[in-house]
Parts: C-alpha cells; structure tokens; sequence
C-alpha cells in the first residue's frame, strides 16, 4: 500500500506489526547491505541514478531505490585497497574493521553489478575510464551469478578499490516486523569521468538520471514510489549543489541507524521512524487474517 505521496508500505504490515506486540512474531536478524547514491554533475546541479525495482520483487516491489545489495561473505576477504583503511571506515560505519571492509566493498561491487559503474583504478590516483565491451560483461555476470568474488575480480584486473571516492551518507535497519530484514549503509558517489551507467541488474525494470528535487516532487505527488530511506536520503542532498559538495558534507554525517517504531493505538496503529517525523502515519482497520502465529 502506499498514502497520498509515494511512501510505500507493504499491504501485510498492519498483520505482522499486530502479531509483534502480541509476541507471536519473532523479528529475523537484519542481513548486512550496502547502496550508493551515484551522482552527476550538471547545468541545473547534480543528479542522482535511481532505479525503478520489479513489481514482481517480494521487496520493495515497483519502488524506485539505489544500485545496492546484500554483503557477499567473501567481501571479507582482503582486497585490493586504495584510501582511508578499514579501520578509519570501521569508526565511521559503528562497526570492527572487518565488518567495515566488507560494507564498503559490497557499496563498490554492487554499483558495478547493478549500474555497471566501477569504483576502482590501477592505481591509488586514477579510475577506470571505460566498463564497456564483452570482457567487462562477462566479469559483472560472473559477479551477479557469485561465480567470481570482487576480490579475485579486481586482482585479475590489477586494479584497487577506491574507498576515497566514496562518503558515508546514512544508516537505516528494516522494521523488525518485515519478513526480510536489512542493516543498510548509504554512501555517495561521483560518477567516475569516462563511465556510464547502464541498466545492468535483472531486479529494475528503469533507471533513470534525475535530480534530487526532482524525484522528491515526484514523490509528494505520488508519481514516484519511494521507500523511507530512500525519499530521506534525496531530501538530504537538496542543499548541496554539486556532487563534492555532498562527499565534502559526507565527512561530518551521523550514522547513528534509524529503525522504525510500531505501537498499537485502539485499532490504530502508529508507524514512526525517529528523527524522520514526515513519514509517521497512522493505520486504521482491524486484522485481515489469521495471525503470523497461525500461519
């Protein structure tokens, strides 16, 4: 279901909140997940890539995110690195060093898996010019199928990961009422000079280039279907007039994470994210079915 603007929430979650208070639901642990907002300097300020994902996906289904996905265990593995070390990531992201290299890598590999844009050069002061043409193709499906890890991926290449094109943007934890839960970190991204997106990922249908005030219109009118996190984020880089003023902001971000609250009112319920009040919304209406437990 989604309100009068594009906010999207899922039609089963007034069911699962109620079993939650209820204790017949048992919250499932978050999985690690990284995404970035890619931007590209233009006449009118920067735009943001944003794609639209499947109707048929069981998450977020026709609403418009970022490239991202799920950490790869194998992001652990030691990998070819150029900028500020995991442990300097490790205190910004609330996490050990380990965890730290692993979100970051996920943030690099998922861009490339699912916008075809590669965070990464031969050497610590350059990038990649140019992800087009077969080879390059071959190397992101094998990526996408698990076939191949990044870090066998980039040495293969003779190329480093460049944590210094990236900044730390937000942290958000799904609701603990969701069937599929994620700890995500948001980072910000130039659009490397040479590169292009492209629709890369089998889970969008669209992807399009558009400003963040834009999208954030489209959204208050309920043209753009968004997620909270997501229409957060946008409404976060309104201020910035280019994309190294937002890497620039990205220094000083807080990335305490936002979890949703949900409390029973009568037969209301209250859905709130703290810090975020736009998108408190109160449910109305009494359960549809039986119960999680019963399921």
């Amino acid at each position: 279901m989604s309100t009068s603007n594009g906010q999207w929430y899922p039609p089963e979650w007034p069911d699962r909140i109620r079993a939650l208070t209820r204790g017949e639901l048992h919250p499932v642990s978050p999985r690690r997940a990284a995404t970035v907002l890619l931007l590209r300097d233009g006449a009118d300020g920067p735009a943001v890539h944003m794609l639209r994902r499947r109707a048929s996906m069981a998450f977020a289904g026709g609403a418009y995110a970022y490239p991202g996905g799920s950490v790869d265990p194998r992001d652990e593995r030691d990998v070819p690195w150029a900028g500020p070390a995991p442990a300097q990531w490790a205190r910004s992201l609330g996490v050990d060093a380990a965890s730290a290299q692993a979100i970051v890598c996920a943030a690099v590999r998922e861009t490339f898996e699912e916008a075809g844009v590669l965070l990464a050069g031969p050497t610590p002061g350059t990038v990649v010019a140019d992800t087009t043409g077969p080879e390059w193709e071959a190397e992101r499906a094998a990526l996408v199928s698990r076939e191949l890890s990044f870090a066998d991926f980039l040495v293969r290449r003779g190329l480093l990961l460049r944590s210094d094109l990236l900044g730390g943007w937000a942290r958000w934890i799904t609701p603990e009422f969701e069937p599929r839960r994620y700890d995500t970190w948001f980072f910000v991204a130039a659009l490397p000079e040479g590169q292009r997106t492209r629709n890369a990922s089998t889970e969008a249908d669209r992807t399009v280039w558009i400003r963040p005030a834009d999208a954030a219109d489209g959204f208050d009118r309920g043209e753009l279907l968004m997620m909270p996190p997501t229409i957060s984020t946008l409404r976060e880089l309104l201020p910035y007039g280019s994309a190294g003023e937002a890497l620039t902001a990205a220094r000083d971000r807080d990335l305490t994470p936002v979890l949703a609250r949900a409390r029973l009112d009568g037969e209301e319920i209250v859905l709130s994210w703290p810090g975020h009040d736009e998108f408190t919304r109160r449910v109305a209406g009494k359960p549809s079915g039986p119960s999680e437990a019963d399921r």
